[in-house]
């Protein structure tokens, strides 16, 4: 409420009742400082800096298309993009079938490329577990993954022996 709306409703009321308005335009005036600092996205440092990141988690959001890339590749988040929503949540559901299906051996982020009618799923894997088991994991998951979203899926992983070789820096 400003002056000139206070103008047309004095009239209106008494003495007693323009007293009970004082509240309500004093709440409306705001005399705090804007915080303009970016914190969201960036991982807090530790005292020992014993925290492990990999380079995608390394780099801020705002270094999107700088110095790291988009998690899903996609073109519905577009103007006029079709399937937007059911895109997303898909994407959440490849990536929580991934960590769950490769328990703990997932070192990075998944990322999901879609071209056409295809999903490519990309990850980097740790050699924890034997060849044959490592080979039904990935048909399995792939399988599954196609039957659920109704396209062919892919799964390009690539391997390394630990976690340890993936760590960019500490903090």
């Amino acid at each position: 409420m400003n002056i000139s709306m206070l103008k047309v409703i004095q009239p209106k009321l008494g003495a007693g009742q323009l007293i009970n308005l004082a509240p309500i335009l004093a709440s409306q005036i705001h005399t705090s400082t804007p915080l303009c600092r970016v914190v969201s996205g960036k991982y807090r440092i530790t005292k020992k800096r014993d925290r492990p990141l990999t380079y995608e988690m390394a780099n801020p959001p705002h270094f999107i298309a700088h110095r790291k890339s988009w998690n899903s590749w996609n073109t519905s988040s577009l103007k006029d993009g079709l399937r937007r929503s059911e895109t997303a949540v898909e994407d959440e559901f490849i990536r929580r079938f991934m960590t769950g299906t490769w328990h703990g051996l997932v070192c990075s982020e998944v990322i999901i490329k879609r071209q056409f009618n295809h999903i490519r799923v990309a990850a980097i894997i740790r050699r924890a577990v034997s060849p044959t088991k490592m080979y039904f994991l990935l048909g399995y998951t792939e399988e599954l993954l196609s039957n659920w979203i109704q396209c062919p899926v892919t799964l390009e992983l690539q391997t390394v022996n630990s976690f340890q070789d993936v760590v960019f820096k500490y903090i």
